[in-house]
């Protein structure tokens, strides 16, 4: 059979994968039944649902005619990576302000447009956001700023 769909058949491959670790990892719990579930119950079917979606998918690439595999955007992979090893890095030491700050602007840059002002402006309303739910909230201990600042 030729492959009709790239793009649907790892999109299969990959649900089917997913769905069958899920089922597999359960194995050594408990099913129990929709009544009285047990630990396993529910990655066992949300697998088994997640592998049957992959199977239909995956049957359909071979069958309809469908788009390519698009190439790997190996600049936006690299610079949310970056932005994100950033923030971990950077929130102790600089606090939550600054660390969002950076993340933001950071990600935006690996973007095909990037707009210093847009950025900005989007870093400040995510920290603002952040303080207001986590800090606030939730009572998250982050610092807000630099230990040096007081």
């Amino acid at each position: 059979m030729k492959i009709k769909s790239p793009k649907d058949f790892w999109a299969g491959l990959m649900f089917i994968g997913f769905g069958l670790f899920f089922m597999i990892g359960a194995r050594g719990y408990q099913l129990g039944s929709a009544a009285r579930m047990g630990p396993a119950y529910f990655p066992t079917m949300l697998g088994g649902v997640m592998a049957v979606i992959g199977a239909v998918v995956f049957f359909q690439s071979l069958v309809v005619k469908g788009d390519k595999v698009a190439s790997i955007p190996y600049r936006l992979l690299f610079g949310i990576t970056l932005s994100l090893l950033l923030f971990g890095y950077l929130l102790k030491t600089l606090g939550l302000v600054l660390a969002l700050a950076v993340l933001v602007v950071v990600s935006a840059f690996a973007g095909h447009e990037f707009r210093l002002k847009e950025a900005l402006l989007l870093s400040v309303a995510l920290i603002v956001l952040s303080v207001l739910v986590f800090v606030k909230a939730l009572g998250q201990p982050f610092p807000l700023w630099p230990a040096f600042l007081g």
